[in-house]
């Protein structure tokens, strides 16, 4: 009887130990398709509309807070929630913004962290706050900026 409780405890411990890490790597919704005539990215259906942001692999769109206009190019307010802490997806954004042209004008980390890009004649504002349940809820803005060259 000593042997199943001492067992069940190892046990319990281990499933609780291996549910309390949290992975640093962030997967991209989109996915590599070589398939694809130029070997391009292929977003989730969800997300099949926004080809030139990344979105986290496991995201939830929020339609209530979303507003875009047009496709090409993107423009408007995209509202997302995601099941990783703000530190991972904030490192998701360094990482993965320049692979889709944007490159970094400025960023703060903090309690609400925002990253700026530009690309073409276009800002993108990056807004991330943790959520109670140790998620983050993702503000993607995207402008035009002025066209006078400084981006």
């Amino acid at each position: 009887m000593k042997k199943y409780l001492i067992f069940s405890l190892c046990l319990i411990c281990t499933i609780t130990l291996t549910a309390c890490f949290n992975s640093a790597r962030i997967e991209p919704s989109y996915r590599t398709d070589s398939s694809t005539p130029d070997g391009g990215l292929q977003p989730p259906p969800s997300f099949a509309q926004f080809k030139e942001i990344p979105i986290p692999e496991k995201a939830t769109m929020d339609l209530k807070r979303t507003l875009l206009f047009g496709n090409e190019p993107l423009i408007g307010r995209l509202v997302f929630s995601a099941p990783y802490n703000q530190t991972n997806v904030f490192d998701f954004y360094m990482l993965e913004m320049p692979k889709f042209g944007w490159k970094e004008i400025t960023m703060i980390r903090s309690q609400n962290s925002v990253l700026t890009f530009s690309k073409d004649n276009r800002i993108a504002t990056i807004q991330l706050s943790s959520t109670t349940g140790g998620g983050t809820d993702v503000l993607f803005d995207i402008s035009l900026g002025k066209t006078t060259g400084q981006f």
